[in-house]
């Protein structure tokens, strides 16, 4: 096993260790728990120096970095083909007449027509 892989593997029982020397120094009314949260911090911070100094033991390249990969020549992405699946209801065929397709009453309780949200109750008079 390398040495990065037992430094990953003991940063949960690294934690439970700190949580529970915090938890001895606050019966012994040394430390409070709202005054601990630095030790949390600097455990975090030994432990990912640990990862990186063994990856860099072993030979590994650095961790990638965030963000938008750089540039490397190419054809640029042109965006997926057409969509050939199955059309929505009501579109017009390939090989059959382009009908309109037939207006169905409405039962739901939005309004059907765009005429009906203009309503004015006093007929346009201010």
């Amino acid at each position: 096993m390398s040495r990065y892989m037992l430094i990953r593997r003991l940063r949960g029982p690294a934690f439970l260790l700190l949580v529970g020397i915090i938890a001895l120094l606050a019966q012994a009314h040394v430390l409070s728990w709202g005054h601990s949260w630095p030790l949390y911090l600097i455990l975090a911070g030994v432990l990912l120096l640990a990862e990186r100094a063994a990856l860099a033991a072993e030979g590994y390249p650095p961790p990638p970095q965030y963000g938008n990969p750089p540039y490397t020549g190419g054809t640029p992405y042109q965006g997926a083909p057409p969509y050939q699946g199955v059309p929505y209801p009501g579109a017009p065929v390939s090989g059959a007449s382009a009908a309109p397709p037939q207006q169905q009453p409405g039962s739901s309780i939005v309004p059907a027509h765009s005429d009906e949200f203009d309503h004015d109750p006093n007929g346009g008079q201010s």
